[in-house]
């Protein structure tokens, strides 16, 4: 195995961000651009190098960073955060290539906020203590406020505005949850500890479990989006600058769904068991309410932000399934969804320029008169978009489906008219785009350049999932099972538990009569011939004289010995002998 220091993998992208800061204008573009070409290299190294039947963590590096508070600064590789570091990787390199090649304003400082916010999605992803995750996940909120607020379109002060209340208020929950989970896991002085692996070892009372819960599903919830926490998408979607969308919409959303797997899961089963229901509700009305509304959309970005609301809700099915296959599925879907709302970010911005800037359904048209190429592409990512069988998205879907359909029929059933209204939405998308007339003032060119380079290559690796998914099935199956195994165990108890019957208390022997009780409601001792014994004042029953009858005993409770013919015989006071 190859010897990769994930700090610099982390790190590397801020690296390049503060130096080009400083560099002259025309590079600080080229430098952040190299910073995210070295991540990518080291995310191709590892996905080489992955040892997919490795127990553990890969690449591990983990330190004390503060040891008063228990933690640690841990940073690790598995099956189930490999692909999601690579996807990382890819869209920011596509991403800070494309906008190397637009002139922003105050470009050292936009790109090295992109830098920034790489560094803060990289540690979140590869961050193996909950204290150290929780500050990537909130250091992410930083460069993308800027990025929206400072370079964005139209109403971009209240799309801030609201983007940092929503996530704001979901981190600070989260924060709270984590600081009750490192207090509540060491309990009596025991030694504290944020690590991951030491708050699933450690065994917390379900209610606690579940108002924790509550803080972090909030959390992840908002930032995925889901329905009904996802007030911030639409006003966001509108004014973030394209290339920042494509990382907003294709990872961010990403970080929310991880933390259900990697946090939520391992270490508050019972919470997630207890909730697994309210999260399916979620997830099928999100699936329904983003189909719809991508439907009824004029503007290009919104259909794709609602498609992403539905595709997020079957990612949540998947993981609320609480079942290793509907995970699987959801950990592939991830990776499918960022790589086809990046393809669709990047041909809506080419169907853009060719619209007179217009991001309209109703001003395009007819695009594909003269650009084959860029209909082939827009193609290939719209069947991947509504599942079609022979694409990556088809297998991850399939799989989620298995994983509820299982146990969770109703919901399983419900979600499926899903992937018919996704047909429904995409194939209208591509219809009113490239097809009918050609529209006054929209100009019929072929992709070419940077923007050929950029969806190009997201179609190839589109592809060469659908042909063969089982390169990140089998590398992510032994993480993502052992993630969701306790939960999964959880559920399976309190499955059986609802289906099982009540248990009567054991009566007596067929045959036998009643057992009589006392006053106190115990069982009374019988002899053999089914006559209750008399008890004495101690509770110890008093043997019985002559044909079975109760021998009478003296004021200390003691049985008086009687005769042959069953009287009692007199005892002496000083002995207590019988004559």
């Amino acid at each position: 195995m190859l010897k990769i220091d994930l700090s610099i993998v982390v790190f590397l992208p801020l690296a390049s961000g503060l130096i080009a800061a400083f560099a002259p204008r025309g590079l600080a573009r080229w430098i952040v651009f190299a910073g995210t070409l070295a991540v990518l290299g080291y995310a191709v190294a590892m996905l080489v190098d992955f040892d997919a039947g490795r127990e553990g963590l890969s690449y591990a590096t983990d330190k004390d960073w503060i040891p008063e508070l228990g933690i640690h600064y841990a940073l690790g590789i598995d099956g189930l955060n490999l692909f999601l570091v690579a996807l990382t990787a890819l869209l920011w390199t596509i991403c800070t290539l494309v906008a190397a090649f637009k002139d922003y304003e105050r470009q050292r400082l936009f790109f090295f906020q992109l830098a920034l916010a790489e560094t803060a999605v990289l540690g979140a992803f590869c961050a193996q203590d909950l204290a150290l995750f929780v500050v990537f996940f909130d250091l992410m909120l930083v460069p993308f406020y800027f990025l929206i607020g400072g370079w964005g379109e139209g109403q971009r002060v209240a799309a801030t505005t609201k983007f940092v209340i929503y996530t704001l208020v979901g981190s600070l929950l989260m924060l709270a949850g984590a600081v009750a989970l490192g207090v509540l896991s060491a309990p009596g002085g025991a030694e504290r500890s944020f690590l991951l692996r030491d708050l699933e070892a450690a065994s917390l009372p379900e209610g606690t479990q579940q108002w924790i819960f509550l803080l972090f599903a909030a959390a992840f919830l908002v930032k995925m989006p889901a329905f009904p926490l996802h007030g911030w998408m639409p006003d966001a979607y509108r004014a973030t600058p394209l290339p920042v969308l494509v990382l907003l919409s294709g990872v961010l959303s990403k970080v929310g769904a991880y933390g259900f797997l990697r946090v939520v899961l391992p270490i508050l089963p019972d919470g997630a068991q207890h909730f697994q229901e309210v999260l399916l509700i979620i997830a099928v009305v999100s699936i329904l309410y983003g189909s719809v509304l991508a439907f009824s959309q004029d503007d290009a970005r919104l259909v794709v932000g609602y498609s992403s609301i539905a595709q997020l809700g079957f990612i949540t099915l998947g993981i609320f399934a609480l079942d290793p296959k509907g995970a699987q599925g959801a950990v592939f879907q991830m990776i499918n969804h960022g790589l086809v709302t990046a393809g669709l970010f990047f041909i809506i911005a080419v169907l853009a320029a060719r619209a007179g800037g217009s991001e309209l359904l109703s001003r395009m048209g007819g695009i594909a008169y003269r650009a084959p190429v860029l209909a082939g592409l827009f193609l290939v990512v719209a069947l991947a978009t509504l599942a079609m069988p022979g694409s990556a998205n088809f297998v991850g879907e399939l799989l989620i489906l298995f994983g509820v359909l299982e146990d969770k029929l109703v919901y399983g059933v419900v979600a499926s008219a899903g992937i018919a209204l996704a047909a429904v939405y995409m194939i209208r998308f591509y219809q009113r785009t490239m097809h009918n007339r050609l529209r006054t003032g929209v100009d019929s060119r072929d992709v070419r350049g940077v923007e050929l380079v950029a969806i190009a290559s997201i179609v190839v690796v589109i592809i060469g999932l659908g042909v063969y998914p089982q390169f990140v099935v089998e590398r992510s199956e032994r993480a993502t099972v052992a993630n969701v195994r306790q939960a999964e165990q959880v559920a399976d108890r309190g499955g059986e538990a609802e289906a099982a019957p009540a248990t009567a208390a054991p009566g007596p022997a067929p045959g036998a009569g009643a057992v009589p009780a006392g006053p106190d409601g115990q069982p009374i001792p019988v002899g053999p011939d089914g006559q209750p014994i008399p008890v004495g004042p101690d509770g110890q029953p008093i043997p019985g004289g002559a044909g079975g009858q109760p021998v009478p005993v003296g004021p200390d409770g003691q049985p008086i010995p009687v005769g042959p013919d069953g009287q009692p015989v007199p005892v002496s006071p000083p002995g207590g002998q019988a004559p």
